[in-house]
């Protein structure tokens, strides 16, 4: 078991999706991962569900917001970092040559986030936590266990997130089959980065994706393409890491399920 009572600053603390159904992408991935959910009213028209596992919360889900809607934009996960201070953090961001979506504002009781866009175009949330501190479970099946951006100029965002977040950047060996990057944060590795792969859409922006941790990558790709889902990449092995692959849901928000196997 991995849970959590507190996050350090620099760690990927949060995971939610927006989507066009929030009822089918609810039980899309209840069904998944196994995932409670307390659903908690926003408004006469919205709500906001909380994913559980062992009644600890690991990740939410909300209805796309109408501009995103009016915008074109594809459902997808939102990715939140701890940080000290939100607004400190977003005035860092914009000093960095990154844009603020969202300047700090308060979510009720449970904390202070910012909405960031770096200069390659992904865009990344920031949490100040006071009473909620984000998810209470990592690195286990069911939970998240890694975020990997997606970018149009890796040496750019690199120059962005280690300041911001003071992460350390470690990357792969000159005779790699591709070039990759590890972000850490205070010694240990949280998330990782790779450029956009030939043949994207010129147009495609560069983004986030989470990883969730299961027990079979293979069985869990199968269940969720008998739900809908599209496979994006089929399951491949991570030498001496582990197995992962690359879904799309049937709103079409892109996630990784990954199974640990280590050395």
């Amino acid at each position: 078991m991995a849970e959590f009572s507190s996050l350090p600053p620099g760690a990927f603390s949060w995971v939610e999706l927006a989507t066009t159904d929030r009822k089918a992408g609810v039980a899309f991935y209840r069904e998944l991962f196994g995932w409670g959910v307390n659903d908690h009213p926003m408004g006469p028209d919205e709500v906001y569900s909380m994913f559980t596992l062992r009644d600890k919360e690991v990740a939410a889900a909300s209805a796309m917001r109408a501009p995103e809607r009016q915008s074109g934009a594809p459902s997808h996960w939102n990715i939140y970092v701890t940080v000290a201070n939100a607004a400190e953090a977003a005035s860092r961001a914009q000093s960095l040559g990154g844009k603020v979506l969202a300047p700090a504002f308060d979510v009720m009781d449970a904390g202070r986030m910012a909405v960031l866009q770096d200069p390659t175009g992904a865009v990344i949330n920031v949490w100040e936590p006071k009473n909620r501190i984000g998810v209470r479970i990592l690195n286990e099946p069911g939970a998240m266990c890694w975020n990997e951006l997606t970018t149009n100029d890796p040496a750019a965002a690199e120059a962005f997130y280690v300041p911001l977040f003071g992460w350390t950047a470690k990357h792969s060996a000159p005779a790699a089959v591709m070039d990759y990057t590890e972000f850490h944060n205070q010694g240990q590795p949280v998330g990782g980065m790779m450029a956009m792969p030939p043949g994207m859409p010129a147009a495609m922006p560069s983004y986030w994706m989470p990883y969730f941790q299961v027990a079979d990558c293979d069985a869990s790709t199968e269940h969720a393409k008998s739900m809908g889902a599209t496979v994006m990449v089929p399951p491949n092995d991570i030498p001496k890491t582990g197995r992962f692959s690359i879904i799309r849901d049937p709103q079409g928000a892109m996630f990784a399920v990954f199974k640990f196997t280590g050395a």
